[in-house]
């Protein structure tokens, strides 16, 4: 028999907290269990060696049966709700990297759900005809190429009522090519489908062949009219390497900007007047590099093409790798990056270089985090690095965003009684808003409104997510049941946030003019509290320097950061955090009033924390008058503290009771 390998990586909220000490079984097709691992301190699993099927049978179209054998995964991890995963195709001398997303369970479960996962074989395998239409000539609807993060998925036929998913589109693509051919094939091969992939998608994107169409999604799923993404699937090394390294480029005609129609079908049981999948192999094998192939198939003038407009990226690409050696504010950014990054992953070393010298300590911190992250770990930054650090910064920034933000909105548990349409707004609307975005960090499937209080479409769509995935009636509007399954929603996810992913400090980039004692009074924090939080013995500070601020236990002068969105204003900001346009331009040094999407800004905290609580877990004989008795506080305290609306208590059940 041949060997393939199994990496499995359990993580949540976009890759934001890896999840330690995940239980995992791998059980084979006949539902024996063959090993039982572990996740590590970065989520992840060591590399297993699983038994399959010949490497040949995978590279002969002629080979009718499945050319790989199939493995199972049962992932369990507290406080959240359990992933089966089946049939995750193993192959000779491939890596499977299986990512499992988890959610966590709501705040009243007693026992985790199970979401199941059918992997499959890939398209290549299917006997289906595939139907791809796309525009006859160049189409002129968006004037620049741009790569959509995140690109948003239907998963079915454009017209089913089915879910919609938001990924990366590097991931998006290294899903599509995993889904779509075998990844033993030849790395010239694998380019040109992989070229045909990205283009494919970036002309829906270009055309908005189906925003233009009123629909609220890029593409689908479907092979019948796009190209196969299965939601939730393992990825190969193989493939994802070659996507890291190309994502940004793509096929089009000399002379014109538009991705060109790459549309494409197996070239053995069906046939179509695009790419050959099959048909790449056999010129692979012929020796022809990915652009000759693609110039097989599509017209001979065809070129490859490279844009660098990637959305929902902090700071662009400098457009050559940074380092050892290399110096500047770009190698300031991405160690600044790294840092945040580090607190939740801390297999990453810390960096002790200056601020804006690429040493060995920063070499040795990318290094690993390329390692956790399956990119060639090379200690450099050059393209998929610097992207893929962009994209954690943002998950784990955005996390902790999240969290300080419920606490000066003021959630509670107590859900609102008022009920909200397409229409409504005020502040019960900032509330669901903010609900909403808690649900979208935990689940791909459901999109994050602008939080502006107003309900509008977008409002209404994610609404209509929400209650699709909490198995709620998906009529658009927010009643009794929805609130509560927010409340809940929202409750569960707080349990599984770690203490400390906020930190209890914030980082600020030393500028020109600044002291400690001005920084000290800036914050609302004193100038020992900086010196002891960032091993300082003098008081001189350097331009470009990453300084420690403590936001926590302060008095009135902590922040929480926040990143711009579209449509976000000054005066919205102020109003919806209780602050004024003046308190947030003094704190972020702003002289107008200008926005950037993407903007990272701090907001003004109240200072104020949730009133203090411990954990009790009910006994027999336990009522709530018992409990408020003894420990000094009073019935309706207790049920506002949990959320209940009734007097009547389980054995086994967890009280939050008011006190220290």
């Amino acid at each position: 028999m041949a060997t393939g390998y199994l990496i499995i990586q359990a993580r949540a909220a976009h890759d934001a907290l890896p999840l330690k000490g995940v239980q995992i079984w791998i059980m084979d097709d006949q539902e024996r269990r063959v090993y039982h691992v572990i996740t590590d301190e970065s989520g992840e699993t060591a590399k297993i060696a699983l038994e399959t099927l010949d490497r040949s049978l995978s590279l002969d179209p002629t080979f009718t049966g499945t050319p790989f054998i199939s493995y199972d995964v049962l992932a369990l991890a507290d406080g959240f709700n359990t992933v089966h995963i089946v049939g995750i195709p193993i192959l000779d001398g491939e890596t499977a990297i299986q990512p499992i997303e988890f959610v966590p369970m709501q705040n009243t479960q007693r026992t985790p759900t199970v979401t199941e996962i059918q992997i499959g074989a890939p398209a290549v395998s299917m006997t289906g005809d595939r139907d791809q239409e796309g525009p006859d000539t160049e189409p002129r609807v968006l004037r620049q190429v741009v790569i959509p993060n995140p690109i948003t998925i239907h998963l079915g036929s454009p017209n089913a009522s089915a879910s919609d998913v938001q990924v990366s589109f590097p991931d998006y693509v290294k899903n599509v090519a995993s889904s779509e051919v075998y990844p033993t094939w030849p790395d010239a091969s694998l380019r040109a489908n992989i070229y045909a992939i990205i283009t494919f998608a970036l002309n829906r994107i270009y055309t908005e062949w189906y925003r233009s169409r009123g629909y609220n999604f890029d593409i689908t799923n479907s092979t019948a009219y796009d190209q196969y993404f299965v939601y939730g699937r393992n990825i190969y090394e193989s493939i994802s390497r070659i996507v890291d390294e190309i994502f940004n480029e793509y096929v089009r005609r000399q002379g014109q900007t538009a991705p060109y129609f790459t549309s494409f079908c197996n070239g053995t049981t069906a046939t179509c007047a695009g790419l050959s999948q099959w048909g790449t192999v056999t010129l692979a094998n012929q020796g022809q590099d990915p652009l000759q192939i693609l110039r097989s198939y599509y017209p001979r003038d065809v070129e490859i093409a490279e844009t660098n407009i990637i959305t929902g990226i902090l700071s662009s690409y400098p457009g050559t790798a940074l380092k050892v050696g290399s110096t500047g504010l770009d190698v300031q950014t991405i160690q600044t990056y790294l840092e945040r990054i580090r607190r939740n992953y801390p297999a990453i070393p810390a960096i002790t270089d200056e601020a804006g010298v690429f040493g060995e300590s920063t070499r040795a911190a990318v290094a690993r985090f390329q390692s956790i992250f399956n990119l060639v770990s090379d200690g450099m930054v050059g393209k998929a690095t610097w992207n893929k650090l962009s994209y954690l910064y943002t998950s784990v920034t955005r996390l902790a965003e999240l969290d300080s933000e419920g606490t000066s909105l003021g959630i509670g548990t107590v859900p609102p009684s008022t009920v909200l349409r397409l229409g409504s707004s005020g502040q019960d609307v900032i509330t669901l808003q903010y609900l909403l975005n808690v649900a979208a960090e935990f689940n791909s499937t459901i999109p994050a409104p602008a939080q502006d209080g107003n309900f509008g479409r977008e409002t209404q769509q994610s609404v209509t997510a929400f209650q699709r995935a909490a198995g709620l009636e998906p009529d658009g509007m927010v009643g009794p049941l929805t609130w509560r399954a927010l409340y809940n929603t929202y409750l569960g996810a707080d349990n599984v946030i770690p203490p400390g992913t906020d930190a209890g400090f914030t980082e600020y980039v030393v500028r020109s003019g600044d002291t400690l004692w001005r920084l000290a009074q800036r914050f609302n924090t004193t100038v020992d509290a900086i010196k002891s939080l960032n091993g300082l013995t003098g008081d001189n500070l350097s331009i470009g320097q990453v300084l420690r601020i403590p936001t926590a236990g302060t008095s009135g002068g902590s922040y929480f950061e926040y990143t711009v969105r579209s449509g976000d204003t000054l005066w919205q900001l102020a109003q919806r955090y209780n602050t004024t346009v003046d308190a947030i331009q003094n704190l972020n040094g702003l002289s107008g009033s200008n926005l950037n999407i993407g903007q990272v800004l701090k907001i003004p905290s109240a200072g104020a924390t949730p009133a203090p609580y411990f954990e009790y877990t009910v006994r027999s004989g336990d009522t709530l008058w018992l409990l408020a008795q003894r420990y000094g506080t009073t019935v309706s305290a207790i049920k506002n503290l949990n959320g209940l609306s009734s007097d009547i208590l389980n054995i086994g059940q967890v009280l939050k009771i008011p006190g220290n």
